[in-house]
């Protein structure tokens, strides 16, 4: 399958950080990719080299097979970028904002480009706001512009640096609807967020990046067998107390404790111990794995001799 993106031995320091650290990642054409990491991790410094608003210290980065560095006006074109940061032009209605950003790209005024304008605006909900100047927006709504802004050179690798940050339920709903019709209609989407149920859902493949490299690689479905495990959460009864070896085993978090197993024959056994020990319990409930324990296990983890590790 073609590379969407490809990264090979990729770094760059801003002084005495290292911000990238040796970085290798393949996106293959059509993947819907998580690119996930904590704050730090190198997720955004890899993306504005993508975009070519970083210059790398060593490596090499394609977009569908143009060369961001020697080739990067095919590269540019290839790409389109949502950023974190709020950035808009405060002189511009929101179609204005769109027609100009066209203009970047060199599509010309023609029904086809006003359709498509029409088009994205509808599916961002952001009709009634296509003659607003960008200043009168709440920032919901500069957000839906800025990715309205990602699209509208209908680039064939999308991505989505924190899109659904600071913004509302129905928001998320309608542009998740939108990125992934584009998804199935052969677009290349790589999201980041802080939102890993969103990346659970989404995302067929995921990278996690710590300290500049990248710790953990796999389709979701093996990150969460390989990293992640059930969950026992019991609630004792006020007054109630679990025996000394569940004690042992659990993690306390505001009253509930939480009891880690991999095969459900072993919940038999818990509960065992708690009648003999004659500990009554408010609540019971069994948690599926999921991506916010693989995250955690993986930052917890050593990185490769060499990395730099940081908060």
């Amino acid at each position: 399958m073609t590379s969407a993106i490809h990264v090979q031995q990729v770094t760059k320091r801003f002084g005495s950080v290292q911000a990238l650290a040796g970085v290798d990642l393949e996106v293959r054409e059509g993947e819907f990719f998580g690119l996930l990491g904590p704050n730090g991790a190198g997720k955004t410094t890899l993306i504005s080299a993508l975009a070519g608003l970083v210059r790398l210290d060593s490596g090499h980065i394609e977009v569908m097979g143009c060369d961001v560095i020697a080739d990067y006006r095919n590269a540019r074109r290839q790409l389109g970028v949502v950023p974190q940061e709020l950035v808009f032009d405060p002189f511009f209605s929101v179609r204005e904002t769109l027609r100009i950003q066209c203009g970047y790209f060199g599509i010309r005024q023609s029904r086809e480009r006003d359709a498509w304008i029409d088009e994205i605006l509808e599916n961002l909900d952001l009709t009634s706001k296509a003659d607003a100047n960008m200043r009168a927006l709440s920032g919901g709504m500069k957000r839906r512009v800025l990715v309205a802004q990602a699209l509208v050179h209908r680039p064939p690798v999308i991505v989505l640096d924190e899109p659904t940050a600071g913004v509302d339920v129905e928001l998320r709903q309608t542009l998740w609807q939108f990125i992934r019709r584009l998804n199935r209609d052969g677009h290349t989407v790589v999201l980041t967020t802080h939102y890993l149920e969103e990346a659970e859902s989404l995302c067929g493949r995921i990278a996690m990046l710590k300290a500049g490299r990248v710790v953990a690689l796999d389709t979701t479905a093996n990150l969460l067998r390989s990293f992640s495990t059930h969950a026992l959460r019991l609630k004792p009864m006020l007054g109630a107390t679990l025996p000394t070896a569940l004690l042992r085993r659990a993690e306390n978090k505001e009253g509930v404790w939480t009891i880690a197993f991999d095969q459900f024959e072993e919940i038999e056994p818990v509960l065992a111990e708690l009648r003999a020990a004659g500990c009554s319990l408010d609540d019971l409930e069994i948690g599926k794995p999921d991506l916010e324990d693989v995250f955690v296990r993986v930052m917890r983890g050593k990185v490769e001799a060499g990395a730099e590790v940081r908060a």
